[in-house]
């Protein structure tokens, strides 16, 4: 091996550990099967325009729609896998992010993880088949704005508006009914002090919203198999 080759190489696996780092991003090359996966980790909160404290776990939008772009634009790459642990966040900044998932051109599988709550869901579901472990949460609940809210028709039917967007896309890419999804956003009898619905692993995937429970052996596999399916048709 060359002396630029080992510098090469070099450079590359800083950048892969500084993607890791500062994005939870790599993406894997599996010899046996000669595929490369993009792996996109979306974890604690969806950042959305005004930036969250130091302390706190963030997936930054502005850092997650360039790179998903760039992987729509690599005919090196041949899927994406997408790990989900999220309490939630900005429903623009999140709805932004599943909408461009939805978009790519390239076979896409999503794992959840300890937790895909609220604007999580589309999340979750944006991805061409979705798995989520036993444990896994998924929390349904109303639309919350946080600040100044004007008690005024026009601020409610923004609110309605938006939840629309918000079920309407979930409702679009899974099997659960809209009527479903907005009964269990608006459930009374499961949290004390909320309106909402808590899915626990099997619950999400007989709900419809969720193909399948399981791991990252089985995410890894359909992925896999995706790709291989897309090469065929090619």
């Amino acid at each position: 091996m060359g002396k630029d080759q080992e510098l090469d190489e070099k450079n590359v696996t800083e950048k892969e550990n500084e993607e890791i780092q500062d994005f939870g991003q790599t993406t894997l090359g599996e010899e046996a099967a000669g595929h490369r996966i993009h792996l996109l980790s979306i974890i604690g909160e969806i950042e959305g325009h005004e930036c969250l404290g130091s302390n706190t776990k963030a997936t930054k939008y502005e850092h997650v729609l360039p790179k998903l772009a760039a992987i729509e634009d690599d005919p090196s790459i041949d899927g994406l896998l997408v790990i989900i642990n999220t309490v939630g966040g900005d429903v623009e900044s999140g709805l932004a992010i599943a909408e461009m998932i939805a978009s790519l051109s390239k076979p896409t599988v999503s794992l959840v993880l300890g937790g895909s709550h609220s604007i999580g869901i589309p999340l979750a579901v944006s991805t061409n088949y979705s798995y989520i472990v036993p444990t896994g949460t998924m929390v349904m609940h109303p639309v919350r704005l946080t600040g100044l809210v004007i008690g005024a028709p026009q601020t409610y039917d923004y609110f309605q508006q938006m939840q629309d967007r918000i079920v309407g896309f979930i409702s679009d890419h899974c099997f659960a009914r809209k009527e479903r999804l907005e009964e269990m956003m608006l459930n009374t009898g499961m949290l004390t002090k909320d309106l909402g619905t808590i899915l626990v692993g099997r619950q999400a995937v007989e709900e419809g919203i969720i193909n399948e429970v399981g791991g990252i052996r089985e995410a890894m596999a359909r992925l896999h198999q995706m790709i291989e399916e897309e090469n065929e048709i090619q």
